[in-house]
């Protein structure tokens, strides 16, 4: 058998590493939590809810993460926050995300049918939505939590985290389209706003896209503190 040349030897080393990286992302519960990450740093408690997982397999996945170097980690008393290794992180799952619609038939034909059965298909298109809410034609609201909000937001969209929406339907304008979003075109937060707001009388539609996607686009976006 040949002896590996050192040109051989440094491809093979090279394509291991980044082998480690596809390994790391090679459960859909670990792309979940890259996803939330994208919308701001959270503690384990908090992803694990927002997952629908267990403390201990979202620890589990988050130190798979870790070592492959796409989460940091930053503990304060007995809670650990973990957070994005870098904003390319985030452009990483965009672009994969991206990348697996246009080649996975499967992910338009489980969406469609969801969406279908909810009776929410249509969506506002950006660029639509950046001119009618320039003009004061529609109200924009952010139905995720109220700290994914402060980390960043859609210029002048309110925050009615969807916990409090019914009770809030009251300050709400009548007179005008509402356009709810959340943290993209998998999120289920803001379809659940729309039915909501469709159920008692108000005119309302989706934006599909997040906060980082309206970033990755090189939109404004807004945070506050």
């Amino acid at each position: 058998m040949p002896v590996p040349s050192s040109s051989r030897k440094f491809k093979d080393a090279i394509y291991e590493q980044l082998s480690q990286l596809g390994k790391s992302l090679s459960a859909g519960p670990r792309l979940e939590i890259l996803d939330l990450l994208c919308q701001g740093p959270r503690t384990v408690e908090a992803l694990a809810k927002q997952a629908g997982q267990s403390v201990a397999n979202t620890s589990h996945h988050l130190q798979v993460l870790r070592r492959a170097r796409l989460v940091e980690a930053e503990r304060d008393g007995v809670h650990v926050t973990y957070s994005l290794a870098g904003e390319e992180v985030c452009a990483f799952f965009i672009a994969l995300r991206g990348l697996a619609e246009s080649r996975l038939l499967e992910i338009e034909q489980v969406t469609r049918q969801f969406l279908q059965e909810r009776g929410v298909m249509e969506a506002i298109d950006r660029e639509a939505l950046v001119s009618r809410v320039k003009d004061g034609e529609v109200t924009v609201l952010d139905v995720r939590p109220y700290e994914e909000y402060q980390a960043g937001h859609i210029p002048g969209a309110m925050s009615v985290p969807l916990a409090e929406l019914e009770r809030k339907l009251t300050v709400l304008p009548r007179d005008r389209e509402i356009v709810a979003y959340c943290r993209g075109p998998y999120c289920v937060l803001a379809i659940e706003a729309v039915e909501l707001l469709r159920k008692n009388g108000f005119k309302a539609t989706r934006l599909t896209e997040g906060v980082p996607d309206w970033r990755a686009l090189g939109l404004p976006v807004e945070t506050k503190q």
